[in-house]
């Protein structure tokens, strides 16, 4: 998952609790395998090669996904569209310069899930140098099937963390704390200003998801600018009225589609988030924190 993962549980069978986490680390590994685009056997690399040509069999598990990734488009205005990746075509955060505008118009072109077609089983990506990329919610919903596989092994005290993708099961289970929240911190967006890593605010989190997207993971400064990694698919630029939003849902994966979608909404995050009844932490461009509740 290319981030620091872990798995804690609370409870008194540690042979029981190796084996179920084993399994949560398993399947975890499995869904990396089957959908990262770094992976050329995976789905989506199959996919990939394929576009502009034929069309290529997907199973159920890949299909709901799709069915979500279709419903995020929708909800979002097409703002969250999983066809925007190849955007990193464009964009070089390691060498921090600025995209060519010949590059920039040549990417967007290859992009918009109204050009993914699917039909019997199978997906056709319809333009030539199109991409499916899942990085917009793969981890989250590994987290998820994570703690699904937890749950099946009969324990309900756990929290997944896959690089900052969190899901509860059930809140603490040891003997002092039985039936408190798990004490969640949110990294401060602006930590590099400092030597240590601060703490935004600390969550209480029992059970579900928690999300935070951010423009403080993959970002350089040019002409005194931050240009961060969170990139609108309408326009190819990266978001800049959010540093971060965190988002807790009823899953992991619905929490971290939500974050993204409140960063590519930019001012209209606020309102939008509460249509969609969920908690928040966001912190503005200026550093101004607002939360629900």
């Amino acid at each position: 998952m290319a981030s620091p993962c872990s798995v804690q549980i609370d409870g008194q069978d540690e042979a029981a609790m190796r084996q179920a986490a084993a399994a949560a680390i398993a399947e975890v590994q499995r869904i990396e395998q089957k959908y990262s685009r770094y992976t050329q056997s995976s789905v989506v690399s199959c996919i990939n090669r394929s576009a502009g040509r034929d069309g290529v069999s997907v199973d159920a598990e890949t299909s709901g996904l799709l069915d979500f990734a279709h419903a995020l488009w929708q909800l979002s205005g097409g703002l969250f569209d999983i066809t925007s990746g190849v955007l990193r075509r464009a964009w070089d955060f390691k060498t921090g310069k600025l995209p060519e505008p010949y590059v920039l118009q040549t990417v967007l072109a290859q992009i918009g899930w109204q050009h993914v077609e699917r039909h019997e089983g199978q997906v056709r990506l319809a333009l030539p140098g199109m991409e499916l990329d899942f990085g917009g919610f793969g981890k989250e919903y590994a987290a998820d099937r994570a703690a699904a596989v937890m749950l099946s092994h009969g324990l309900n005290h756990v929290l997944v963390n896959l690089g900052g993708d969190l899901h509860a099961l059930g809140g603490r289970g040891l003997p002092e704390m039985k039936g408190a929240p798990w004490q969640v911190h949110i990294q401060h967006p602006r930590t590099e200003l400092g030597l240590v890593k601060a703490a935004l605010a600390v969550l209480p989190l029992e059970r579900g998801g928690l999300a935070t997207s951010g423009d403080y993971e993959r970002f350089f400064i040019h002409a005194g600018k931050r240009y961060c990694h969170v990139l609108n698919p309408h326009t190819g630029w990266p978001v800049s009225h959010w540093q971060s939003v965190s988002v807790l849902a009823a899953n992991t994966t619905a929490a971290g589609a939500l974050s993204t979608i409140a960063m590519l909404k930019g001012a209209d995050a606020i309102a939008w988030l509460e249509v969609q009844g969920v908690r928040y932490l966001v912190v503005q461009h200026d550093g101004l924190v607002l939360r629900n509740p």
